[in-house]
């Protein structure tokens, strides 16, 4: 749940930073000026404050500290692919479980991200006119109503956007209760449906599923980001999990090369073919689904680590060693529990909930449009 509020993180900042610089251009824009600098110079001030004060709001616990009546789950009595053990991070990226973690999360993510960048002319091109009450395909629009569909496609893409930071968020905390595995399954396999209904949805014109069905897949995506790091510590320990994660994230590297490729050289291929744009994207979806399915087999393949990569006890008392001497004095939180000021936590959650808010309404503000026809 920690992992899913902290990555949930990463999709309100888009949330909110693309509205705000919008009405910050309008506010600096002058006859000869976007207002481009401006922006980005208070960007800047207000990116500087916020990342500053929750730099230093961060706090070392005191060594054993726990919270009160809190006992950690040993791998006997966890549930699924957990240890208590660890794993070092050039062993770790040698083992089959990382890889076929590796590709399960660069298949998953490859599914979302591809249809991220696609979602306008996605819902645009496959619905046409009848966004607009109009029994017309997309080709047969007038200027005006291609604006109007395309000011519609904008609250499509910015549901989207809010499925994908809830699903950050909810999944990540659902994962603790399900497990990793099972939770990845549940993304893998419920994608895989998703994604195969899509061409039959449109050719309905059903569009309360299709973008139902669209809005569950990124919540997915988001899903998906956030879970694999609690993923990584139950498979190989938490002592070099924050490094482990950052070498499994070259998936989401490759992902972002794959998806959009996918989704928009079979686009092409199909508009240059003389398919209808209304169809153009059924053989991405079935393709988006296959991918999930391989993904499925990787996650299915996914078993405790061997023994013999774990770490011994000498390594890890090196491995203390070292750290507390490159570490120096930690800042700690002495005692078996603290309690924080209640003015403290208002000030932070305040300064965290008025602006996720706002993002929220603005999108929810767009997203009416879309069923408002």
């Amino acid at each position: 749940m920690a992992t899913g509020m902290a990555i949930m993180g990463f999709g309100g900042g888009a949330m909110i930073g693309a509205p705000l610089a919008d009405r910050l251009m309008k506010m600096f824009a002058t006859p000869t000026s976007v207002g481009v600098w401006q922006t980005f110079l208070v960007l800047a001030a207000l990116y500087f404050v916020s990342m500053l004060l929750g730099s230093l709001g961060y706090r070392l616990p005191a060594e054993h500290w726990k919270p009160s009546g809190w006992e950690p789950r040993s791998a006997a009595t966890a549930k699924g692919l957990v240890t208590d053990r660890n794993v070092d991070l050039n062993v770790a990226t040698r083992t089959p479980q990382f890889w076929l973690v590796w590709w399960v999360l660069a298949l998953n993510v490859t599914a979302g991200i591809g249809i991220i960048g696609m979602a306008s002319p996605l819902l645009q091109e496959v619905f046409g006119g009848r966004l607009i009450g109009v029994h017309a395909t997309f080709d047969q629009l007038t200027l005006p109503q291609h604006v109007a569909i395309a000011t519609i496609a904008a609250g499509f893409t910015g549901l989207l956007s809010l499925f994908n930071i809830a699903g950050r968020f909810f999944w990540a905390s659902a994962s603790d209760y399900l497990g990793r595995r099972p939770t990845y399954m549940v993304f893998l396999l419920l994608g895989l449906v998703l994604y195969a209904s899509i061409p039959s949805l449109a050719a309905a014109g059903n569009l309360a599923l299709f973008v139902g069905f669209f809005c569950i897949i990124l919540s997915m995506y988001g899903g998906g980001f956030s879970t694999v790091p609690a993923y990584l510590a139950d498979l190989f320990g938490t002592r070099m999990v924050g490094a482990i994660h950052g070498r499994l994230l070259t998936a989401w590297s490759a992902a972002g090369i794959f998806g959009p490729v996918i989704v928009n050289y079979l686009r092409e291929y199909q508009l240059a073919h003389h398919v209808p744009r209304d169809q153009a994207y059924s053989v991405t979806m079935y393709i988006l689904a296959a991918l999930l399915a391989i993904g499925f087999l990787c996650n299915l393949a996914v078993r405790p680590v061997a023994e013999k990569y774990y770490m011994t006890p000498a390594q890890l008392a090196a491995l203390d060693a070292a750290s507390k001497k490159s570490a120096g004095t930690p800042v700690t939180v002495a005692g078996h529990s603290v309690s924080t000021p209640g003015w403290q936590l208002l000030a932070a959650w305040t300064a965290v909930g008025v602006p996720i808010a706002w993002g929220v309404w603005v999108t929810l503000q767009k997203a009416v449009i879309l069923f408002s026809h």
